[in-house]
């Protein structure tokens, strides 16, 4: 079930990093879904994640330029 996991887990985050507004979709349902899975943590984590994705597009985008 481990290596399972791993690729359910590699897929969410190149979905997160390809399409975050379905990543953010998906999130969602799956929180309503199923709000024991989620702690108030995650959400935090998940802005850090963003904010992290967000800078690297930035520095992406000037390197592009460059």
């Amino acid at each position: 079930m481990s290596n399972l996991d791993e690729s359910i887990g590699k897929m969410l985050l190149e979905l997160q990093r390809d399409d975050p507004d379905t990543f953010k979709k998906l999130m969602k349902k799956a929180q309503e879904e199923n709000p024991e899975l989620f702690e108030d943590s995650i959400d935090e984590e998940n802005k850090e994640i963003d904010e992290y994705n967000r800078q690297v597009d930035k520095y992406n985008k000037k390197v592009e330029q460059d």
